[in-house]
């Protein structure tokens, strides 16, 4: 998959809330209700990657899920990071 050019990029980001420009990744942490909400999260998040064969950097930190996003086979940000990005932030239970 190609890598977005930083005018894509950019348009691609506002289209998403909370997400922040890493150097060549995305990433947004969640703060979650609980420790174990936040590992049902991050289970559930795992699903979604491996079914979009794209994975995520994951730090959990209590009830805080911080999770980075890069296309690394491309050397930076590709349509799969947005994609996954918008599918994650669909997710229920992320407050």
């Amino acid at each position: 998959m190609a890598k977005l050019s930083e005018e894509q990029i950019q348009m691609k980001l506002s289209e998403l809330q909370g997400w922040t420009r890493e150097g060549d990744a995305i990433q947004k942490t969640y703060k979650l209700p609980s420790f174990p909400a936040a590992i049902m999260f991050v289970g559930t998040v795992g699903h979604l990657a491996e079914a979009a064969d794209h994975h995520p950097d994951i730090l959990v930190q209590w009830r805080n899920v911080t999770l980075t996003l890069s296309t690394h086979s491309a050397g930076g940000l590709t349509e799969k990071d947005f994609q996954l990005a918008a599918q994650i932030d669909s997710l229920p239970f992320k407050k």
